[in-house]
């Protein structure tokens, strides 16, 4: 079991965000990661915990390196998390994030259900939403018509990117339905990855008054 404080320390992390990287993304990503751990047959308690600490140490959220887990190892060491939990956690979290070109797949049962999870969080409705949020907490603009999708970034290009919300969706969003791991997410993502469809043909419907 996860103890009650580390979950409220957590939760303090993501104060006042509006960037969709809030306390209320981190509980999508914690359910959708016990969902599919139970239906692939992964360690649940070892999903609940990487997926609650996932975004502890976003370089988006924190300025931080990309890939740094300090945060996430000082909690599980205040709490008393074995060392090699601590391990497994922090493996995950440094494959979970999409790096462009450059991202990986996860080794483990694990690691494949959290990325699914934080990556099925990403897409449909919500999805959505949070790349709206996010390019607007960042001063970015919501489409500009003679920007071009840069589809072939690598890590480092994909950090430094300052590109509109309407192009996020064709640099990752878009590419996130046929990344999934699990059989689980895929069918899932399918669903949602219709809604971002469906979205940005009214969205450019409607751009160009033709609705």
């Amino acid at each position: 079991m996860i103890p009650e404080a580390m979950v409220r320390d957590v939760r303090a992390l993501f104060l006042g965000d509006a960037s969709g990287h809030d306390w209320y993304h981190t509980q999508r990503v914690m359910r959708m990661a016990e969902r599919l751990a139970r239906a692939e047959g992964a360690d649940e308690e070892i999903c609940l915990l990487a997926a609650l600490l996932h975004d502890a140490d976003d370089y988006k959220l924190t300025g931080g390196e990309p890939g740094s887990t300090v945060r996430a190892e000082a909690l599980m060491a205040k709490y008393s998390v074995p060392a090699r939990t601590r391990e497994r956690v922090c493996a995950i979290i440094r494959a979970v994030s999409f790096k462009g070109k450059d991202s990986v797949r996860p080794e483990t049962p694990e690691g494949m259900a959290v990325q699914d999870a934080d990556r099925l969080d990403a897409i449909g409705a919500i999805g959505v939403a949070r790349t709206f949020a996010y390019g607007g907490s960042r001063g970015r603009p919501m489409h500009d018509p003679g920007e071009v999708p840069s589809t072939d970034m690598s890590a480092e290009e994909y950090a430094r990117h300052q590109g509109s919300s309407v192009n996020h969706f064709y640099e990752k969003l878009l590419l996130l339905r046929d990344m999934m791991n699990t059989k689980s997410a895929r069918e899932i993502a399918a669903a949602r990855h219709r809604v971002m469809e469906a979205f940005l043909e009214e969205f450019f419907a409607e751009w160009d008054g033709l609705r």
